[in-house]
């Protein structure tokens, strides 16, 4: 996993919906350079929702752990040097 404290969540792949199993995270839009703002989502009593800047829907599964994606390629990895 990354090492952010938040987990990061991006939609290079154009999916309808990520499954995540995070209540609070930031969404990036695409890998950069091509993310839009990183906004901050918290789902509350919620169980989905729309990101305002990409319109990408993010759905809580309690099977997944945090930080976790499905599909898992939409978790945000840092670059390793």
């Amino acid at each position: 996993m990354s090492d952010h404290v938040v987990p990061h969540f991006h939609n290079d792949s154009g999916v309808a919906v990520i499954e995540i199993g995070s209540q609070e995270f930031m969404c990036v839009g695409a890998n950069p350079p091509f993310d839009h703002p990183h906004v901050f989502l918290d789902l509350g009593n919620d169980s989905e929702v729309i990101c305002p800047y990409c319109s990408t829907l993010y759905r809580f599964a309690a099977d997944l752990g945090a930080g976790q994606s499905r599909p898992p390629e939409c978790v945000v990895r840092d670059k390793a040097a």
